[in-house]
């Protein structure tokens, strides 16, 4: 399984406006070519790349850049590409790709047979130019990795964070990299031993906004896991300081001090929730002790409070809450990415099926009622249950995909 390891590197003043300066040229020939689809012309690969010598023409900076950096703008745009296409074919949204903006680093991706690694833990970053085009603009970047990077990695990203650092992302296959370290080390480690995984074990997850996820499994014991709590905290820190920046004029000494204030407290906002979602999804597919787990389709849009007519100031700050909520804090989307390639990764079967209508049934007598989000507790009229919402929906979820028609065996 393909894996990744984020590492910091240092490097000089020199070496930073060369990363700067390729980013840029990268950015600006994507954004073109998002331009000129946006104007109606129609995309292909191969007539795309062969345009690259007439873009050099037209921008000589452009010859400065590593030429592979290049060549991976038209992969990305393709993929991004393919993905409209795909979305449009489906009937969803297709949400266009957007124009990256000044602020946002646009990352370099280096195949790893173009790297080197020197000792000291030391990766040379080559830079365009040169040769039949005269001198080189900017040399070759040396960086000093801070940890280890792994053995027969494949590409590396480079990217920047919000406070100016810069990393470089190892892609490398997790195989590869146990056969090398059992070379390596003749000593055994001691690993953790894991429960062993049942054949038959399921457990139905229901994802919302009180609680991350609330678990079923088939020896009827629920699971409650908890998501980011700390987005109160930091939300009202950067309303603080969105306040304060409001006041000041545009482009003063403090106004672009508040707005590094901003992005630092945005990315450890971020970081935070990340580390949440990564310890959740891990406990799910590394420490349960189910074979498959099955969660259900929730679209954040239906959760989203619509703007209504002559709503009163209370309501409007709580539809604002709620959707800040949902957006922005609890990244159910980033949850379910993690969940995949970690039941991938623990050999777990994940299943995504439909939970329309599970919260508003009971699950011992299928009675339907209306249920909204402020009532926590299911009171079934029926036959008198008595439980949490998120627990009947769970239930729900499990039946419901105990009940699926099964593989067609002919």
């Amino acid at each position: 399984m393909l894996l990744c390891k984020k590492i910091k590197i240092e490097v000089n003043q020199q070496d930073a406006e060369a990363l700067e300066f390729m980013q840029a040229k990268c950015r600006g020939l994507y954004n073109w070519w998002v331009l000129r689809l946006k104007s109606g012309e129609r995309w292909n690969v191969n007539r795309a790349k062969k345009t690259l010598q007439e873009s050099k023409q037209y921008d000589p900076e452009l010859r400065a850049v590593y030429g592979k950096l290049l060549h991976e703008v038209y992969y990305r745009l393709d993929g991004a590409m393919q993905g409209f296409f795909r979305r449009a074919q489906a009937g969803e949204k297709p949400g266009f790709p957007r124009f990256k903006p000044r602020h946002q680093f646009f990352t370099l991706c280096y195949p790893a047979m173009y790297l080197n690694i020197l000792q000291g833990n030391r990766i040379v970053l080559p830079t365009g130019g040169g040769q039949q085009w005269g001198p080189k603009r900017y040399e070759n970047i040396v960086a000093h990795l801070t940890e280890d990077p792994p053995d027969h990695f494949h590409e590396v990203a480079v990217s920047r964070d919000a406070r100016g650092n810069y990393y470089c992302s190892f892609v490398y296959d997790d195989a590869e990299q146990h056969e090398e370290e059992a070379h390596k080390t003749s000593k055994r480690r001691k690993k953790r031993q894991l429960r062993p995984l049942r054949n038959d074990g399921i457990v139905a997850l229901d994802l919302g906004i009180k609680t991350l996820a609330t678990g079923y499994t088939d020896r009827r014991r629920f699971y409650h896991i908890g998501g980011f709590k700390g987005y109160r905290y930091y939300n009202k820190q950067l309303d603080k300081i969105r306040s304060k920046r409001d006041k000041c004029k545009k482009k003063s000494r403090r106004y672009i001090y508040l707005s590094r204030v901003y992005k630092r407290v945005s990315e450890k906002k971020r970081r935070k929730q990340r580390d949440c979602l990564h310890k959740a999804s891990h406990l799910i597919a590394g420490t349960l002790a189910e074979r498959a787990v099955v969660i259900g389709d929730l679209s954040q849009r239906q959760m989203v409070i619509k703007q209504r007519e002559g709503e009163t100031r209370k309501e409007r700050r709580k539809r604002q809450i709620r959707n800040r909520l949902v957006y922005n804090d609890w990244g159910l989307y980033g949850f379910v990415q993690m969940l995949t390639y970690k039941c991938l990764r623990f050999g777990k079967a994940l299943y995504i099926i439909s939970e329309r209508d599970t919260t508003k049934t009971c699950h011992v007598c299928k009675h339907k009622k209306d249920m909204p989000l402020w009532i926590r507790t299911y009171r079934c009229k029926n036959c008198g249950l008595v439980m949490d919402r998120d627990e009947n929906s769970a239930v729900n979820i499990y039946q419901r995909f105990l009940a699926r028609p099964g593989p067609h065996t002919p």
